[in-house]
C-alpha cells in the first residue's frame, strides 16, 4: 500500500472502530439487555438467552483482536515522522491481510485433541463481518422478547389495574364479587411466566380469560355501586312506570271490549296483565338479601320488563282499534265495488248481487268476522272485473 492509501485505511478504520464501539456501548446500555442480564430465565427463553451470551463472547473477542490490530497499526504509523518501506509493508499486512489472530478456543476434556489446536487468522472486514454477524444474532433475540414484553406487559398491567379496581368497589359495596377467587394467583403465575420466558409462554389464552372475567366484574361492580347509590331514586322511577304500564294496560282492555264488539275476536287476543307480576318482582327486590350485584341485574331488570310491557299494550290497543279501521276500509272497498257494477252493467246480475250481499252481511254484523269479510270482499271484486282482483 502506499503511503496516501495506508493513512486513509487507517483514517478509515479508527472511524469503524469509533463507530463499532458506540453500537456496542448502545448494546451494552440497552433496556431489555440490562433487563436480561439480571433476569431468571427458563424455558426457551433460557435457551435463546444461552446462544446470546456465547454471540456476545465471540462479538467481545472478536473486537478486542481487531482494536489490537488497529492498535498495533497506529503505533507504526506514530513511530516515525515519514513511514519507510518496511513500515508501509507492515501496515499493508496489518490492515490488508489475515492480521486479526483468534485464539483457538479451550474444549471440554471430552472434546479435546492431542494435536496442537491452530490459531484462526481474518483480516479485518472478515473480523468486522463476523461481529456483524454476532450483534445481529444479539439485537434478533432482543429485538423477539422485547416485542413479546411489549405486547404482554401492557395487558398485564391493564389486568392489574382492573384487579386493583375491582377490590375499591368490592370495599365500597362490602361484598365480593363472584367467580374471582383464583384470580389473583393466575395474575402471578402469568407475569411470571411472561418475565421468565417471554419466547415460550403460551400465555394468551388466560390472560384473555382472566381480562374478560375482570372486565365483566367491573362492569358489574360498577353497576352495582351504582345502583346501590341510586336505589331509591331509580325505584321511584320504576314505580312510575310501572303506573304507566297500568294505564296503558287499561287503554289495551278499553279497546278490547269497544272493538270485540265489533269484531270477532280469538280468545288469545284478550290483554294480558304483566303489572302485578312486575309489581310483585319490585316488592321482593326491597326485601332481598341478594349482593347488590344480583340485585342490580334484577333491577336493570324489571326496568327493561316494565319498559316492553308498556310497549306490548300500547302496541296491543294500536292494533285492536287497528281492526275496526280495517273493517271500515273493506266497507269503503265494497261501496267501491258496487259502484264499479253499476258502471259496467251488473249492479242487477243475480250472482254479483248475491255475493255483493253476502260481504256487505258480514262487513254490518257484529262482531264482525274480518276474515271471512275480507275474503268477500275480494270475491266480489273479482268477479265485477271478470276474474281479475
Amino acid at each position: 500500500m502506499s503511503r496516501e492509501g495506508v493513512e486513509h485505511a487507517l483514517r478509515a478504520r479508527a472511524d469503524e472502530r469509533d463507530r463499532i464501539s458506540g453500537d456496542l456501548l448502545d448494546l451494552e446500555s440497552h433496556t431489555t439487555y440490562q433487563l436480561l442480564k439480571g433476569a431468571s430465565l427458563r424455558g426457551a427463553t433460557a435457551h435463546r438467552w444461552t446462544d446470546v451470551q456465547a454471540a456476545l463472547a465471540r462479538l467481545w473477542g472478536l473486537n478486542d483482536a481487531y482494536r489490537a490490530v488497529l492498535r498495533d497499526a497506529e503505533q507504526i504509523r506514530d513511530s516515525r515522522g515519514r513511514l519507510g518501506s518496511d513500515q508501509l509493508e507492515q501496515l499493508t499486512t496489518l490492515l490488508a491481510g489475515p492480521s486479526v489472530v483468534l485464539k483457538a478456543a479451550a474444549k471440554p476434556v471430552e472434546q479435546r485433541s492431542l494435536l496442537p489446536q491452530a490459531d484462526e487468522r481474518l483480516t479485518l472486514d472478515h473480523a468486522v463481518t463476523r461481529m456483524d454477524a454476532a450483534f445481529r444474532e444479539v439485537t434478533s433475540a432482543l429485538t423477539d422478547i422485547d416485542a413479546r414484553w411489549n405486547d404482554l406487559l401492557p395487558r398485564l398491567d391493564a389486568a392489574d389495574a382492573a384487579l386493583r379496581r375491582v377490590r375499591a368497589l368490592e370495599s365500597d359495596l362490602g361484598e365480593a364479587a363472584p367467580g374471582l377467587g383464583q384470580v389473583d394467583a393466575d395474575l402471578v403465575r402469568l407475569r411470571a411466566d411472561v418475565v421468565e420466558d417471554p419466547l415460550g409462554a403460551s400465555v394468551e389464552p388466560d390472560l384473555d380469560r382472566v381480562s374478560r372475567l375482570l372486565a365483566a366484574a367491573v362492569a358489574e361492580l360498577e353497576l352495582a355501586v351504582t345502583v346501590k347509590q341510586e336505589y331509591g331514586r331509580r325505584r321511584e322511577n320504576l314505580v312510575a312506570a310501572l303506573d304507566r304500564v297500568r294505564a296503558a294496560e287499561s287503554e289495551a282492555r278499553l279497546a278490547h271490549g269497544a272493538v270485540v264488539v265489533k269484531i270477532a275476536l280469538p280468545p288469545q287476543a284478550q290483554p294480558r296483565s304483566r303489572v302485578d307480576a312486575l309489581a310483585d318482582a319490585l316488592d321482593a327486590l326491597d326485601v332481598s338479601a341478594d349482593s347488590w350485584v344480583l340485585r342490580a341485574k334484577r333491577l336493570s331488570g324489571l326496568e327493561n320488563d316494565a319498559d316492553a310491557a308498556a310497549r306490548q299494550a300500547q302496541t296491543t290497543a294500536r292494533a285492536l282499534y287497528g281492526l275496526v279501521g280495517r273493517r271500515d276500509e273493506l266497507r269503503g272497498r265494497l261501496g267501491a265495488c258496487q259502484v264499479m257494477a253499476v258502471r259496467k252493467g251488473l249492479a242487477e246480475d243475480p250472482a254479483a248481487a248475491e255475493l255483493f250481499e253476502r260481504a256487505r252481511a258480514l262487513l254490518w254484523s257484529a262482531p264482525c268476522d274480518l276474515t271471512a269479510a275480507a275474503a268477500a270482499v275480494e270475491t266480489y271484486q273479482r268477479a265485477i272485473h271478470g276474474g281479475e282482483a
